[in-house]
C-alpha cells in the first residue's frame, strides 16, 4: 500500500460523499495505490451510515466508529494504528482541505526525503476575529515554545512517512501539535506547504474559545513534557533544592542572630523570617516529594490514549 488517507470527522454527513469522489478522482488521476481511513468520532447526524454506503462500493474505504465524542487526538491515534500505507496523509472531512494538494506532498516527500510536510492555509476564508486572529497569536506562540518554523501547526492537512506515526503518540488535545510531537521524537525534516483553503461549504466550525484556551495549556504541557517529562526530578528538583536553601538560609540567619546578637530580642517563633523559612522548607520537600514520584510515574498512564471503537468496516483482522 503506497498510501493512506486518515479523516477523522464529527456531524459532517453532508460533505462525506462530495469528500470521497474528489479525493478518489485526484488519486485515480496519479496512479495511486491507496485507503481512505474515516473514523466516525461519535457523530449524532447520519455520517456513519453514509460511511457504511461508500465502504460498501469501495473495497479501499474503510471506516472506524467510537461509541461517543472522544475528541480528534484519539479519532487520530486510532486511524494511525490502522494505516497500511508507506505514506500518511491527514485532512479535515468539511471540503476545506484540498486533496489536489495530496500529489505535491508525497512528491515532496518522497523527493526531499523529509519526515513531515504540514499545510499552511497562507490565505483564510474563516472569521477574522474569532478565527483567524486568535489562530495567528497561537501559531506565533507555537514558533516561539517549539523552536519550529511553521506557520499553521493546526492545519489538518499534512503528509507524514509512515514511520512517524508509528512512532509518535497523539493523545489528549495534542493533535495540534504533531509536529512538535515528532520533533522532539527526533524526526525533525519538517517543511510546510501552501495550500488552498476553502470557505465551508456545510455544517459549523467546530472552533470555539474553548480550544483557544485548551490549545495554550497544551502547549505549555508540551514544552514541560519536552524539557522535563523524561525526568521530572530536574525541574522539581531544581526548585526544591532552591526553596530548602532559602529556608535553612533564614534558620541559619534566625539562630546566629538570637545566640549572638540580639539575645533579648523576642522569641524566634514570633518573627515572620521564621514563617518564611518553615514554609520554604516544607515546600521545597514538597517539591523533592512530587520530583520522586513524578519519575514513577513518568509516561506510563495505562489511560493516556483510551477509546472505544464500536464498530469497523472493511478491515481484515
Amino acid at each position: 500500500m503506497e498510501l493512506s488517507v486518515v479523516i477523522p470527522l464529527l456531524n459532517e454527513s453532508e460533505s462525506l460523499e462530495e469528500l470521497h469522489q474528489w479525493i478518489s478522482a485526484s488519486l485515480d488521476a496519479n496512479q495511486y495505490l491507496y485507503e481512505i481511513i474515516f473514523i466516525d468520532d461519535g457523530s449524532t447526524d447520519n455520517s456513519w451510515e453514509i460511511i457504511n454506503e461508500l465502504a460498501e462500493k469501495n473495497t479501499n474505504t474503510h471506516g472506524i466508529q467510537f461509541s461517543k465524542n472522544f475528541g480528534k487526538s484519539q479519532a487520530l491515534h486510532a486511524g494511525f494504528k490502522a494505516t497500511k500505507g508507506d505514506y500518511i496523509i491527514t485532512m479535515d472531512a468539511d471540503l476545506q482541505d484540498s486533496p489536489e494538494e495530496i500529489h505535491q506532498m508525497i512528491t515532496a516527500l518522497k523527493e526531499k526525503k523529509l519526515d513531515l510536510i504540514s499545510g499552511w492555509k497562507k490565505k483564510r476564508y474563516d472569521s477574522i476575529l474569532f478565527k483567524n486572529i486568535p489562530s495567528k497569536v497561537f501559531n506565533w506562540a507555537a514558533r516561539r515554545v517549539s523552536g519550529i518554523r511553521l506557520h499553521d501547526f493546526n492545519c489538518g492537512l499534512k503528509a507524514y512517512r509512515m514511520e512517524v506515526i508509528k512512532t509518535i503518540e497523539v493523545y489528549g488535545e495534542m493533535h495540534r501539535y504533531i509536529p512538535v510531537i515528532a520533533a522532539n521524537e527526533g524526526f525533525t525534516r519538517i517543511e510546510e506547504q501552501i495550500v488552498k483553503h476553502k470557505a465551508r461549504k456545510y455544517g459549523k466550525t467546530k472552533f470555539g474559545g474553548d480550544r483557544f484556551i485548551k490549545g495554550f495549556l497544551d502547549l505549555i504541557t508540551l514544552w514541560f513534557i519536552k524539557s522535563f517529562g523524561k525526568r521530572p526530578m530536574h525541574f522539581f528538583g531544581l526548585w526544591g533544592t532552591i526553596m530548602l536553601m532559602v529556608g535553612f538560609g533564614f534558620t541559619i540567619y534566625l539562630g546566629i542572630d538570637k545566640l549572638y546578637f540580639n539575645k533579648q530580642a523576642r522569641l524566634i517563633t514570633q518573627r515572620p523570617e521564621f514563617y518564611i523559612a518553615l514554609t520554604t522548607m516544607i515546600m521545597g520537600a514538597q517539591f523533592f516529594i512530587a520530583g520522586f514520584l513524578g519519575e514513577m510515574l513518568s509516561r506510563n498512564s495505562p489511560n493516556r490514549n483510551y477509546y472505544q471503537i464500536k464498530e469497523k468496516i472493511n478491515f481484515n483482522e
